[in-house]
């Protein structure tokens, strides 16, 4: 087992010269250490504000390996819980979602609200069995109380959290990812935000390592080669290959941050319109009308469209069509928990929902065609790389090295073509980091005032 330290990072991670090794893919002790250095301190996305849309619902969700309660209290506010209880460690919520005026552990029957109504602080301790008899004044309930996550974000419907008091604000986190993210987020016609989650969640486990997915979708376009059989059977939204009307893509990585994305750089001009569900004249029409709003709406202003991309360390979206965000949870060096939301403009017609929907599962999730080629290559690549030999030797991240230029318009941000390997670079960059255990003054790059208050709108 190899544990990491600054002594051996270099030897694990070789950005410069692109030589990655597959013990960070395979090992316990630094999967471990990823647990503690990345998923204790990083901004990870925990659900959907549609997950939890009534007072007193709860979605039951995970931060790393810890499992973690989504809830949202009679006074509106979100919150996050460990979902251990306090007592014994039962795991308080074994329901992925319901409705709870309280949440009580079935072990010893502890139990704990959320409400201001009833507590000052929510997660306090409320019932315990046999509180006069065995504990008299000695049980301090507020000491007691659920672990609550002390950093929550709801960003346009996305909802985040983070362990570490120091840890940056959620928009310094997200940098000008934020352009990305948000063409997913909002709705088709330019308005800021207006998307539903369709479908509930999708979530399914495959055996392979968490980065082989993060970095899959933050810069792979050159992997086509493995969906050549699904591209012929015409899976798109209008009936031809996957993405209809795709155009060429950048690579585009954010350099301190670990982010990268395939797409476009920010623009001026709306690139002309091209029928995507050709083969149903309702569907089509509706985004024809929503397209030439958009225009109408935003102008000149610069705005990003086609791209896929992945906020590190493990929140993977696509923001057209499909429209989804892919969450990928691990679960040992081995295997993860993928998770899979779908989204759609809120106010769409029905029949438009239905064909998002119809489009988006025989695309991706478990059972969808794309999908299951990432997977089988995930998987094999894993299982190839565990043996005593196999873990000695290297991956290569070397297509287009040294080809990197800034990218205009985007603070922090690189650009290569569409084959190229810097975004894995980057994010493997921003992995040693984070495993060297350096603290936030040197994780993260300086603000400039006067941006943030402009990138805040």
């Amino acid at each position: 087992m190899v544990a990491v330290s600054e002594q051996n990072l270099k030897r694990l991670v070789d950005s410069e010269s692109g030589t990655i090794s597959r013990e960070i893919f395979v090992d316990q002790a630094i999967f471990d250490q990823e647990m503690e250095r990345i998923f204790s301190r990083a901004w990870l996305f925990v659900g959907h504000e549609g997950l939890i849309p009534n007072p007193e619902d709860f979605f039951a969700s995970r931060m790393g390996r810890d499992p973690v309660i989504l809830t949202r209290n009679k006074q509106g506010e979100i919150l996050v819980f460990l979902n251990s209880c306090t007592h014994r460690g039962m795991k308080l919520c074994r329901y992925d979602h319901g409705n709870a005026r309280a949440f009580t552990c079935p072990y010893h029957g502890w139990s704990f609200s959320t409400n201001r109504d009833i507590v000052e602080e929510p997660g306090e301790l409320v019932g315990v069995p046999h509180f006069d008899a065995g504990y008299g004044d000695r049980l301090d309930r507020k000491r007691w109380g659920l672990v609550r996550c002390p950093n929550v974000v709801v960003y346009k419907g996305t909802i985040w959290a983070n362990w570490d008091t120091g840890a940056p604000p959620f928009l310094d986190w997200l940098g000008d990812m934020r352009r990305y993210l948000d063409f997913a987020l909002d709705h088709r016609d330019g308005r800021p935000g207006g998307s539903e989650v369709i479908g509930g969640v999708q979530k399914w486990r495959v055996k392979t390592n968490w980065k082989f997915v993060a970095e899959n979708f933050a810069g792979d376009m050159y992997h086509d080669i493995s969906h050549r059989s699904v591209d012929t059977v015409g899976i798109g939204p209008g009936g031809k290959g996957r993405r209809d009307a795709q155009r060429p893509r950048l690579a585009i990585g954010f350099s301190d941050l670990g982010h990268g994305v395939l797409g476009e750089l920010p623009h001026t001009v709306e690139p002309a319109y091209s029928p995507t569900f050709a083969s149903d004249p309702e569907v089509e029409a509706y985004y024809r009308r929503i397209y030439d709003d958009r225009v109408r709406h935003l102008g000149d202003r610069p705005r990003v469209t086609n791209s896929v991309g992945t906020i590190f360390p493990n929140m993977s979206f696509h923001s057209r069509q499909p429209r989804t965000i892919l969450i990928t949870h691990p679960i040992s060096p081995t295997e993860v928990e993928l998770w899979r939301l779908y989204l759609v403009d809120a106010d769409a017609p029905q029949p438009v929902k239905d064909a998002a929907r119809h489009y988006y599962l025989r695309y991706s999730g478990p059972g969808g065609m794309t999908e299951a080629d990432d997977m089988e290559n995930w998987t094999y690549a894993s299982e190839s790389s565990i043996g005593s030999v196999a873990r000695q030797q290297d991956f290569n991240y070397q297509l287009a090295l040294g080809h990197a230029r800034p990218a205009p318009g985007l603070r922090g941000a690189v650009q290569s073509g569409t084959y190229s390997e810097e975004n894995q670079r980057i994010f493997y960059r921003r992995w040693a980091q984070f495993m060297a255990g350096k603290d936030w003054s040197e994780l993260m790059p300086e603000s400039d005032p006067a941006e943030v208050i402009a990138n805040a709108g």
